[in-house]
């Protein structure tokens, strides 16, 4: 491999197979000014990740490598590059790169570009790229990023642990901020998982007073460690009723929103009240009638990953109150990403994975 005309990564050449990785040398976008080269020193995997491999989400250009919580140092800087300097620990998320220039960038929303470039299967525009290179992920040796998509990382953060915040972090952070979730609200959180922890700690620290809607009780223990104060089992018929009008804000991190009677979450929102969507089914949601929503004014919302000023703040937090994930480890090679991504599609595991050992799995990277 001769870093950095090229660089090296675990990638899936076959959807129909699953979780079976590959070594393979790729050639990452046209260097330029705004560009950061980050060396991975660990990469969080995230139930996208998943959804991409399996199929779930679509087709995706092949072979690809998947990955977008990732932490490295950066080891080379283009000339016009003002945040970031080399050998600063910084993170990379859900997205690469955004026009900067239209309203949507220009008013802390580039996740909304029109032109915005996600972190693995994207195609770069010709503005960005001439070569209009399709992106590749952090289950690689390096990778990158246009500066704006590259965040320091608090020194009081270890990575391990700041990985995972960089995709499900910031989207359950964004939602949280933008409803202005705080004291004296109180917020349910669907789902106990990569993105439900999350949730509950954000809203917790934020001030709300959260509970927790799952249909697995041995979690319960977890989510009143992590800041809930209540804990719904939603396992049985008649489950929310005693919940009507309940909640200012309902955030939704499962993906199996298909499998909802959705008439029954509505119920739980105060007046004019959402439920908030950030995990993605595989499967499009059940038919709705907008009878089912004028019993308390409610709707429902989504949203995607957030924003450099909301993940920049979020770390901030973090770094300060020592807010942070559960997480497991898994040393990266094609055992170690095979693993992380089947117990990912099992649901086991508490509640991250982070691929860690990158510079054992790529001996050879400069």
């Amino acid at each position: 491999m001769g870093y950095p005309e090229t660089f090296e990564g675990f990638m899936i050449e076959d959807q129909s197979q699953g979780p079976e990785f590959k070594r393979h040398t790729f050639k990452p976008k046209t260097f330029g000014d705004y560009d950061v080269d980050i060396k991975i020193e660990c990469c969080g995997v995230c139930g996208s990740d998943v959804h991409t491999i399996t199929g779930g989400w679509g087709a995706v250009p092949l072979p690809i490598c998947v990955g977008h919580e990732i932490v490295g140092h950066a080891v080379k800087i283009g000339s016009k590059v003002k945040t970031v300097s080399p050998g600063d620990r910084v993170g990379v998320g859900a997205q690469v790169w955004s026009c900067l220039e239209c309203a949507q960038c220009n008013n802390n929303n580039e996740q909304y570009c029109a032109h915005q470039v996600d972190t693995y299967g994207a195609r770069y525009p010709a503005e960005a790229d001439p070569d209009e290179t399709i992106t590749q992920g952090g289950f690689s040796s390096h990778i990158r990023v246009h500066e704006y998509s590259v965040f320091p990382i608090p020194d009081a953060i270890p990575s391990h642990l700041a990985a995972p915040m960089l995709c499900a972090g910031l989207t359950t952070w964004s939602p949280l901020v933008r409803a202005g979730v705080g004291r004296g609200q109180k917020v349910a959180v669907v789902g106990f998982g990569g993105l439900g922890h999350f949730a509950v700690l954000w809203a917790s620290a934020l001030g709300a007073e959260v509970t927790v809607i799952s249909h697995s009780p041995a979690k319960k223990d977890d989510a009143l460690k992590m800041g809930a104060r209540n804990f719904v089992i939603s396992n049985h018929a008649g489950w929310a009723a005693p919940y009507a009008y309940a909640f200012d804000f309902v955030l939704n991190t499962a993906d199996m929103t298909h499998t909802f009677d959705i008439s029954e979450y509505l119920s739980l929102c105060n007046i004019n009240a959402t439920f908030h969507q950030v995990g993605v089914p595989d499967e499009p949601l059940p038919v709705m009638s907008p009878v089912m929503f004028m019993r308390n004014g409610s709707s429902i919302g989504a949203s995607h990953i957030g924003s450099r000023f909301e993940c920049l703040a979020m770390l901030k937090l973090a770094a300060e109150k020592k807010l942070f994930p559960m997480v497991e480890t898994i040393r990266m090679s094609e055992e170690g990403c095979k693993e992380a991504v089947g117990r990912v599609l099992k649901n086991k595991v508490r509640y991250r994975f982070t691929l860690t050992d990158f510079d054992e799995a790529f001996k050879s990277r400069a």
